[in-house]
């Protein structure tokens, strides 16, 4: 009865998506898959951003870390709320200044189109490996929680869920998707609310006392002074702000949604009421962390990490809040892959094809030309979720943070060096450093401290050794 009841949620939130869809898809062009028409609302935008920020990984994996991890996820927050100004009063300018509708196209303009193919790849592979991450995790969630009980294989869910995103992104794109992460985020913020104060009222806790508990159990310390650790506070907030500025700042799906906006001052609004919001809303999946944590060692439940919250949410709750949390989840799952499939269809189609430089091609070529790589794209991505469930992995979020350090490196790199300085380089030279620089890091990551027996551990800072390699690489091209 439960599982049907959940099934049946899920199927008519689905519904709602069509019907929103549907009514913001009418008339779309091209130019409105790719950027919205430029008329989305800012306000809109932020909020929606937000669920696609943090996505299931943040939804199921942050609150499970706080146990052994305490609280100090938010030192890299904390650095993500410096690198949003960074991308609000220094990207942005130059994004809306060039009117891009990819922003990899500033640096074909800056060094060359080997320059702008490259860092098109790099997001492509980036974004691809980490959009079909954080889907696996929420799909394999709903999978042992909810489907296995009806007899639906991985398989299949998969299939109808990417069916069920390609469905309503399909036609309008960034102009749907803006209205549905809204949506999707309200839910997603709804089960977190929700389910904090209800663990907090079984535990016959206020907010103030529950923050003394998780004080007096260790569990609230933020802050890491060991240097050699990786969780060091300087390397987490430097860490954070580098990933922000490469994950949100030079990520094409993030600043799809960005440069959707009419003006720069509407997009700078926009980035800075979704900093505010994001920090206040991860510290709040924090302290969900802590009180499920206290909830389970209440219970005697020996569960922990990504599995923590769906357990106390599923099993050792009431049907009403059980079915709000399913809807928060699929919440989450929906943003990790109807942006990402938008944007890699928009950045192929612009970057990769050139359909925009076809001035030969008329608008329904372009539009049956983006539907196949749509559907490539979906394809991609099914193929990519079959694969990680082989693997079976539980530390989703370190995963991640890893392919950002090794992916996002160079294209921090080649926007650094295109910004911060007035050199030329030998643009036929520039995949080569972009390849090179991180590969010297897995090297340096995996082996040289084994190697020496350095007790240093490399972590966030990754993505910031990656860039600056990337930057070095490409003064030593640098035309005379």
């Amino acid at each position: 009865m439960e599982t049907t009841l959940f099934l049946s949620v899920i199927i008519l939130y689905f519904l709602v998506l069509l019907g929103v869809a549907f009514f913001t898809s009418k008339n779309a062009t091209n130019h409105s898959f790719f950027i919205g028409n430029k008329s989305s609302h800012w306000a809109l935008v932020a909020f929606g951003m937000i669920g696609t920020s943090l996505s299931g990984v943040t939804f199921v994996s942050v609150p499970g870390t706080v146990e052994l991890a305490k609280f100090s996820y938010f030192q890299v927050v904390l650095g993500y709320f410096i690198g949003y100004f960074v991308v609000a009063f220094v990207l942005l300018p130059l994004y809306y200044k060039l009117k891009l509708t990819s922003i990899y196209n500033y640096l074909g303009q800056r060094f060359g189109i080997f320059s702008y193919k490259t860092g098109s790849l790099f997001f492509i592979v980036s974004r691809t490996l980490g959009a079909t991450l954080r889907l696996y995790l929420v799909i394999n969630v709903l999978q042992i929680f909810v489907l296995d009980q009806l007899h639906i294989s991985f398989e299949v869910t998969t299939l109808i869920i990417l069916l069920m995103i390609v469905l309503y992104t399909f036609k309008g794109g960034v102009k749907t998707i803006v209205w549905t992460d809204t949506l999707q985020t309200f839910f997603m913020l709804l089960a977190l609310v929700v389910c904090v104060f209800y663990i907090m009222g079984d535990l016959n806790l206020s907010f103030s006392e529950t923050l003394g508990k998780l004080n007096d159990s260790g569990h609230l310390q933020i802050f890491n002074f060991n240097f050699f650790d990786k969780k060091y506070f300087l390397k987490q907030v430097l860490g954070g702000a580098f990933i922000t500025i490469a994950m949100t700042g030079l990520d094409q799906e993030m600043m799809q949604k960005n440069i959707s906006v009419k003006t720069l001052g509407g997009a700078q609004k926009n980035m800075l009421l979704f900093s505010s919001v994001m920090v206040l809303v991860n510290f709040l999946f924090l302290f969900l962390g802590g009180v499920l944590f206290m909830y389970a060692e209440s219970k005697g439940l020996t569960v922990k990490g990504d599995d923590l919250f769906p357990t106390v949410a599923l099993t050792h709750m009431p049907m009403l809040i059980s079915l709000i949390f399913i809807i928060g989840l699929i919440s989450a799952l929906f943003p990790s892959a109807d942006g990402a499939i938008t944007a890699l269809t928009s950045s192929f189609c612009i970057d990769i094809l050139g359909v925009q430089r076809k001035k030969n091609w008329s608008e329904n070529k372009q539009s049956n030309i983006r539907k196949v790589v749509h559907l490539s794209f979906a394809f991609l991505f099914l193929m990519m979720v079959y694969y990680f469930k082989q693997l079976d992995n539980k530390s989703i979020i370190g995963i991640l943070l890893d392919i950002a350090g090794y992916t996002y490196g160079p294209l921090l790199g080649l926007f650094a060096f295109g910004i911060l300085t007035k050199l030329q380089i030998h643009d036929r030279l520039s995949p080569i450093v972009c390849f090179v620089a991180p590969t010297i890091c897995y090297f340096f990551q995996n082996y040289v401290p084994a190697y020496f027996g350095w007790s240093y551990q490399i972590g966030i800072e990754l993505l910031l050794i990656n860039g600056l390699l990337t930057f070095f690489g490409l003064w030593l091209i640098k035309k005379d």
